[in-house]
């Protein structure tokens, strides 16, 4: 889940200008009254991401004549990139995409914003002593997807909001799943913004523990003083203005599927799922789905005040962002979300 970095944001401009000029808008194809779109996702097998293959496996977005390609971001390129340069149609991210993007004259908007809560945690290597509670990350090496990415913000703004500079600690890119386990077990960080399979795996085998949670709304409310919307759906405002059409019926999907997990079970949704997301314990899936079903929203629409609290946690905790400010009309809509419902 990355986005442009804040760390290294005056760079990132000249990169992510050189990428809108020389893609374009991806344009949908349309064969037999069928419309094919590509759309890239940060990270499929993650549970946060689960509305995008569960649309898939139930045949919504078959049944709204849509052939959807999920694109999982295995090759290192963040979907948002991939939207900007126009080689997908859509992305799903962080909202905080959007917002960082639009300050740099580059407009996406979340067209379904299906994460209400971000369903992350801090979780912090279990051997340690030292650190109880997120001002013991101070000076600390922390793990982080990627440098700039949507789990490095929210642990600045912890920091942050614990009091600490969030200039004092050393940021890792370590990844998820293996790699972030591998990080803390050699060591390499002493903690890090992770979610789940990684967390359970951690938990579970007494590597690490929970220090600070991020899982539901009500924990996000607690440690970040708002609500934070996280994951959803995105793609370039312009190809969402010229194909409105399209953008209407992946909604539609998409509102099918939130439906559909707020009325089933977090086993009947496991199964519905590859069965190589379990990572061999199905048991363990179904257990840390069911913590956080309540991360889910219910209709795609962005949560009142939600990114003026994103905007409020980077400019206060963010120091490439102070001083920034996005026109968060252009960062999101619920048009197509109304619609649907």
């Amino acid at each position: 889940m990355r986005l442009p970095s804040f760390q290294l944001f005056a760079a990132l401009v000249s990169v992510v200008m050189l990428a809108g000029a020389c893609g374009g808008t991806s344009t949908p194809t349309t064969s037999g009254g069928i419309t094919s779109i590509k759309l890239m996702v940060g990270g499929l097998n993650k549970q946060i991401y689960l509305p995008n293959m569960l649309a898939q496996r139930l045949g919504y977005f078959k049944a709204e004549n849509l052939n959807v390609t999920l694109i999982d971001e295995g090759s290192g390129q963040a979907s948002e990139e991939e939207v900007v340069a126009g080689n997908v149609d859509a992305g799903s991210g962080a909202y905080s995409h959007p917002m960082v993007l639009n300050t740099l004259g580059k407009k996406i908007e979340t067209i379904c914003q299906f994460g209400i809560a971000p369903g992350e945690a801090e979780v912090v290597d279990a051997s340690l002593t030292n650190i109880t509670g997120p001002k013991d990350l101070a000076g600390k090496n922390l793990g982080v997807t990627d440098i700039g990415s949507g789990t490095h913000v929210l642990t600045q703004a912890i920091l942050g909001t614990a009091g600490v500079d969030p200039k004092n600690a050393k940021y890792v890119a370590v990844g998820a799943g293996d790699t972030f386990i591998a990080a803390i077990q050699q060591k390499k960080i002493a903690a890090g913004m992770t979610t789940f399979p990684t967390i359970s795996r951690l938990v579970n085998s007494g590597k690490g523990k929970i220090l600070v949670s991020l899982l539901t709304p009500a924990d996000t409310r607690a440690a970040l003083g708002g609500d934070y919307p996280f994951i959803g759906i995105f793609a370039k405002n312009d190809w969402v203005n010229s194909n409105k059409d399209v953008a209407q019926r992946l909604v539609n999907a998409y509102v099918k599927t939130l439906k559909y997990i707020h009325s089933h079970t977090a086993a009947e949704i496991a199964d519905q799922m590859p069965a190589d997301y379990y990572a061999g314990d199905k048991a363990s899936y179904i257990a840390d789905l069911n913590s956080q079903l309540s991360i889910f929203g219910t209709d795609c629409r962005m949560p009142a005040g939600g990114p003026e609290t994103v905007q409020k946690i980077a400019k206060q905790f963010v120091s490439s962002y102070k001083g920034k400010s996005a026109n968060l009309s252009e960062t999101y809509t619920n048009e197509f979300a109304d619609k649907a419902s």
